[in-house]
């Protein structure tokens, strides 16, 4: 990932769905693109992979909870 962005979300009112959308617009807003790839904690995907729309959902244990780091994986990086 060349360019990412870590994004932080608590809110217990909001869905994980709401908080990658909100992430991913913040993204499209920074960078004026959308991201292909979310790294998020396990505990809020489980240990495995996820896709939302386009948008990857990988879990990793170096991302803290509550936390979404988003950017652009190139197709030699998947």
């Amino acid at each position: 990932m060349r360019e990412g962005l870590l994004w932080f979300d608590d809110n217990a009112g909001r869905s994980l769905l709401d908080k990658i959308e909100r992430a991913a617009n913040r993204y499209r807003q920074k960078y004026g693109h959308v991201p292909n790839v979310c790294y998020v904690h396990p505990t809020m995907i489980g240990n495995q992979e996820a896709k939302l729309g386009a948008l990857r959902l990988v879990a990793a244990h170096n991302v803290l909870p509550n936390h979404f780091w988003l950017g652009v994986m190139e197709a030699s990086g998947l």
